[in-house]
């Protein structure tokens, strides 16, 4: 089965970083194009960053500059790095795939909550 499992929320500070990993499995072709979604209270979700597996990212206006997505085909396994953190990042953040693009599969989320 396809299974994709986030780790690395947590609280950190305005200004801070934190590093999102997302350890899919099953099909590869599956995980073809991955991607970071989030969603914060009474907003919609919002693809954050994608990438493929060749390595051709996206990013949302609102993250770029500050996060960068990057994957390990090897293992799997695909990475949100986030720096510069502001208040407004505060959301679950999901990891999804797919074979195209991602939205195809979900993991559950992790929270990231930035506060001082």
């Amino acid at each position: 089965q396809v299974q994709l499992v986030e780790s690395g929320g947590g609280l950190v500070q305005p200004g801070g970083s934190l590093r999102l990993s997302c350890a899919a499995s099953g099909s590869s072709s599956s995980h073809n194009a991955m991607g970071w979604y989030r969603q914060a209270p009474g907003k919609q979700r919002e693809l954050v960053a994608s990438i493929t597996r060749g390595g051709l990212t996206n990013y949302a206006d609102s993250v770029r500059g500050r996060f960068t997505i990057s994957r390990d085909n090897a293992k799997n396994t695909v990475y949100l790095q986030m720096n510069s953190l502001k208040a407004d990042d505060t959301a679950v953040y999901c990891c999804s795939s797919g074979w195209a693009q991602p939205g195809d599969y979900w993991g559950q989320g992790t929270q990231v909550t930035v506060s001082s």
